[in-house]
């Protein structure tokens, strides 16, 4: 089976921004750093994280530290991470929506929009990107 997982950036965050969508999401999150794998380029990395990775029942999340090496790809541009469910799921979703904007910058409220869905945007505190939709949920 194929799976298709998101994989954030951070410059020196990573661990944080992990724990933070453990908050969020539940599940189990595993994390190791560069000194764990040998792999720190310069001292400065040694603490870093090189792969952290949250698993829930239905979501699967990691992330990374950039080391001092690479440059770091940012988090704006062309990428979301995409929250959906149907109205069964409406209160876990919305529960997300909440934490996730926590600190961070909400572009479109959490509300009916035009195709009947609940839909929202927002970038969180550590600036990746959000998009919630609840299908068929009759309120806002």
């Amino acid at each position: 089976m194929v799976t298709l997982n998101p994989y954030l950036n951070f410059t020196d965050n990573a661990r944080e921004a992990m724990e933070f969508y453990q908050s969020v999401f539940g599940g189990e999150l595993t994390t190791s750093t560069f000194a764990d794998f040998g792999a720190a380029q310069d001292p400065a990395d040694a603490d870093k994280v090189m792969h952290s990775q949250l698993e829930s029942s239905t979501i699967t999340l990691m992330g990374a530290d950039t080391p001092s090496y690479l440059e770091f790809p940012g988090t704006k541009g062309n990428i979301s991470v995409s929250l959906s469910g149907g109205p069964d799921d409406d209160a876990t979703l919305r529960g997300y929506w909440q934490k996730l904007a926590e600190g961070g910058t909400i572009a479109q409220p959490l509300e009916v929009a035009p195709w009947g869905d609940a839909f929202g945007m927002l970038t969180d505190r550590f600036g990746t990107a959000w998009l919630v939709n609840i299908g068929g949920a009759q309120q806002a």
